[in-house]
């Protein structure tokens, strides 16, 4: 007898092969039949919320799909199980990709071949799809179209790989044991990381005892990637705490949602951080004293007991926009001398 995991994993799987050889038909025809009329869809800024797959498809995929004609979906991770409170999870990661030809988002098209990651997190009722929390990587799109009208990166920017065992696509039956015993792993990382810096230095977080020396943080475009602890605390973790060094003290405020599946942990939470920008700013923005709040949907591959692969997505265009910050009107305004119409380019087999 398949377990609830599985079956929920393979309940997305029509949806996501109609996506891997994109055709509008189809991928609304698998969006009616897993997920439930009355979802609740929670996309990214400038997306918001929707209820209801055929909304979902008209707001979010209908302007993609016209943007890059022969778009399609490539699924690297896909994990599930259970969060604390018995709620039932599936998250798929990866990118997707398509030759850019049309302006998409007031992004000026390139002509090439353009990727975009995704993080989507999906709550199941009885075998539907109840409710998405979903992160797009569309400041990676920006970058690649030379459009980011906002501070160079600190970290590397490049085509995020999955995972490096190719195992990503975590099959059935679900191990309780394993996959909890890795979901307590993050968890449990992650409150040491919250003693730094209000309990001490970088040693309080005991990091080596997590992460594996050889870790990649793959961070969301605006951050990049950052190698090793060195690398982590270098491009991501000094600058984000030097500008919100009050990250961690509002637990009760927000929710979380982790689960395990073998070897992968995830959490994902709408929003699942809240700190004050305050000291040095983040990201080229002056301090505020502005408290916001951040949706990040995560992933992790363990390897002997330590994460070797931690893949972060967060909304950095809501950060902005709480902020005060409209990353699209400076958009605009950085790229108005550029033709914003369609590419005339041959796509596909014409």
């Amino acid at each position: 007898m398949t377990d609830t995991h599985t079956s929920n994993k393979a309940a997305l799987a029509p949806l996501r092969a109609a996506m891997s050889e994109f055709d509008e038909a189809k991928v609304r025809a698998a969006l009616d039949a897993v997920i439930a009329p009355d979802a609740v869809i929670h996309m990214p800024h400038p997306f918001g919320d929707f209820t209801g797959p055929q909304a979902f498809y008209d707001a979010c995929y209908a302007s993609l799909f016209d943007a890059m004609p022969d778009l399609e979906r490539r699924d690297w991770i896909v994990m599930g199980g259970p969060d604390e409170d018995g709620a039932n999870w599936v998250g798929c990661g990866g990118h997707y990709f398509g030759t850019f030809v049309g302006p998409w988002l007031d992004i000026p098209p390139t002509g090439h071949l353009t990727h975009m990651r995704f993080h989507e997190f999906y709550r199941f009722e009885g075998g539907k799809v109840v409710e998405i929390q979903t992160l797009w990587d569309i400041p990676e799109v920006m970058m690649q179209a030379n459009a980011w009208p906002m501070a160079p990166s600190l970290g590397l920017e490049f085509c995020i790989p999955g995972p490096a065992t190719l195992d990503g696509m975590v099959p059935g039956p679900w191990n309780a044991e394993k996959s909890r015993a890795s979901q307590q792993h993050i968890i449990t990382m992650l409150e040491h990381m919250k003693r730094h810096p209000s309990k001490g230095g970088p040693e309080v977080m005991e990091m080596p005892r997590f992460w594996h020396d050889r870790m990649n943080w793959y961070g969301p475009a605006g951050i990049g990637t950052g190698r090793g602890i060195a690398g982590f605390r270098n491009w991501h973790q000094i600058p984000f705490l030097n500008g919100m060094p009050d990250r961690g003290q509002y637990v009760d405020e927000i929710t979380y949602h982790f689960f395990g599946d073998g070897d992968y942990a995830a959490v994902t939470g709408w929003p699942d951080m809240i700190q004050t920008v305050t000291h040095d700013g983040w990201m080229g923005i002056a301090p505020s004293g502005k408290k916001i709040t951040m949706r990040s949907l995560d992933f992790w591959r363990l390897e002997n007991g330590k994460i070797r692969e931690n893949w972060v997505m967060v909304d950095i265009l809501d950060a902005y926009r709480q902020l005060g910050v409209d990353v699209f009107a400076r958009l605009r305004e950085f790229n108005k001398v550029r033709v914003p119409g369609r590419i005339s380019f041959p796509v596909g087999d014409v």
